[in-house]
């Protein structure tokens, strides 16, 4: 299981984000949340999903704004689930808080920790998804508006269209973002972090990383 706490950044000096991060969450990854995001503790929230992929796009989505910092903890959790995230517990809550704690010092505020042996295999993930956001930090307005359209499940013509560019000038937008590049390196950190989750890699029947 993954579970992601996020904490507000600086919240002394900025009205309370928490509210709207948890709507955006629901919003946007409602069926794919095993337990639904809370405010936790003032403005801290958590959540909990099965698979690395859904872990690493919310956490993503909230790293999009400049309000947060986050941390992914990879374990098991305690069962049975009970009906709300404040009453989970488990090795993966205990990770998730060491790595809210690390994502302090991390460039892009996001850090990536397990429990037990795959501890160094998760700070290992961590850092490459500090390479992933490295790189979106160098994305201009129009390469996100394009990222957008494009995460909508248009395709580059129809998006080019709406954005009343040519195609030619979206696939240089494009490049110029490494969308592709972005698109096929989430894949693969999903993967990852499906690896380091014994409980994933049972379900889905496999002993290792799936490969591309």
């Amino acid at each position: 299981m993954f579970v992601i706490i996020a904490d507000q950044v600086d919240s002394r000096h900025d009205r309370d984000h928490v509210d709207d991060a948890i709507g955006m969450l629901t919003a946007r990854f409602d069926d794919r949340l095993t337990l639904h995001p809370e405010r936790t503790a003032g403005d801290e929230l958590q959540l909990l999903v099965a698979d690395g992929s859904t872990a690493l796009a919310a956490t993503l989505a909230l790293l999009r704004h400049d309000h947060w910092r986050t941390g992914i903890g990879v374990g098991a959790v305690s069962e049975p689930l009970p009906s709300s995230v404040r009453q989970a517990s488990g090795p993966a809550f205990l990770a998730a808080r060491s790595a809210i704690e690390a994502a302090e010092r991390r460039p892009h505020r996001c850090a990536v920790r397990g429990d037990g042996a795959d501890a160094p295999a998760a700070a290992d993930v961590g850092a490459l998804v500090d390479l992933l956001l490295t790189q979106r930090a160098r994305w201009s307005a129009a390469g996100w508006e394009l990222h957008d359209l494009l995460e909508e499940g248009r395709t580059q013509a129809d998006a080019a269209e709406m954005l009343g560019i040519t195609p030619q000038a979206a696939s240089k937008r494009a490049r110029a973002a490494g969308l592709r590049v972005d698109a096929d390196a989430r894949a693969s950190l999903g993967r990852l972090l499906d690896g380091l989750d014994p409980a994933t890699l049972a379900s889905s029947g496999s002993t290792g990383v799936v490969g591309d």
